[in-house]
């Protein structure tokens, strides 16, 4: 029996085998309901190196009938591990054509959480230029998960291109979403650690800008930033982040702004804790 949980070992591994090569035998035959039941049961599981597994392979059938019309039912199937083994047969099934991939994941932030944030982020490694075009349309998108969805991957070019992160973050900056939050505040940290400079000047601009609402998501951030700081010995603060994070709150405790001003002496207070 193949485990429930857990990476696959060469058993495992031969029991996918057997089990695609009955799904291939019985599509090569049209019998359709057989192939699909063949799927639904090995897929039907919480292990997530099994769904992939299992998806990689049916993405490599050639033979005649109607795989990619199988598993598109599939990928709106009521249980979760079916609908994500589907989602693996068309991410391999179009690895090379990644609109077409967004055009699916478009589809799956809401219903494939999980094997979602695997594929973009693959897609943030192997096609960032598309996925810097693509991703500015998620953040406008009516959906909550859509624009959440948005900012995942994005740590890979926060060392490169943290201005154009800076500037997708700002159309999230005011989202009442509580799972877009909770991204705005992962992923500004992760720029802020790369990059201090272009963020804590983007962050004072929103501040100064901004709302009670607003600062209170960017207290969510900027206080692990200075915690970093406060937790680290005096001989360690040489390193860039250290010094720029320590320059921008002394330059927040004088600035005009109640907002601004009250976020410097908040922070400051954590450095003196």
């Amino acid at each position: 029996m193949i485990k429930s949980i857990g990476r696959l070992n060469l058993d495992d591994y031969k029991l996918i085998d057997s089990q695609v090569e009955k799904i291939f035998i019985c599509l090569s035959k049209d019998k359709i309901e057989e192939a699909t039941a063949l799927i639904t049961e090995m897929a039907n599981t919480q292990n997530y190196y099994v769904r992939e597994e299992l998806g990689k392979r049916l993405a490599k059938y050639e033979g005649p009938g109607a795989m990619k019309e199988v598993c598109a039912k599939l990928l709106e199937d009521h249980i979760y591990g079916i609908r994500a083994t589907a989602l693996f047969y068309f991410y391999y099934s179009n690895i090379d054509d990644p609109e077409v991939l967004l055009h699916i994941l478009g589809k799956t932030v809401e219903t494939v959480r999980w094997e979602s944030e695997h594929i973009i982020e693959a897609l943030w490694k192997s096609h960032p230029e598309l996925m810097k075009k693509e991703m500015p349309q998620w953040a406008l998108s009516p959906s909550p998960k859509k624009r959440a969805m948005s900012m995942h991957g994005m740590g890979r070019i926060a060392l490169d291109s943290p201005q154009f992160v800076l500037m997708h973050l700002e159309k999230l900056v005011d989202d009442e979403d509580a799972d877009v939050q909770e991204k705005f505040v992962k992923t500004l940290i992760l720029v802020a650690r790369h990059r201090p400079q272009h963020a804590y000047m983007n962050v004072y601009r929103w501040l100064k800008h901004g709302s009670e609402d607003r600062a209170r998501l960017l207290w969510d951030a900027l206080k692990v930033l200075v915690s970093i700081v406060a937790r680290r010995e005096r001989e360690e603060q040489s390193n860039d982040f250290w010094t720029v994070t320590r320059k921008a709150v002394g330059d927040w405790r004088k600035d005009s702004s109640p907002l601004v001003s009250q976020m410097g002496n908040r922070l400051q207070q954590l450095l003196e804790s």
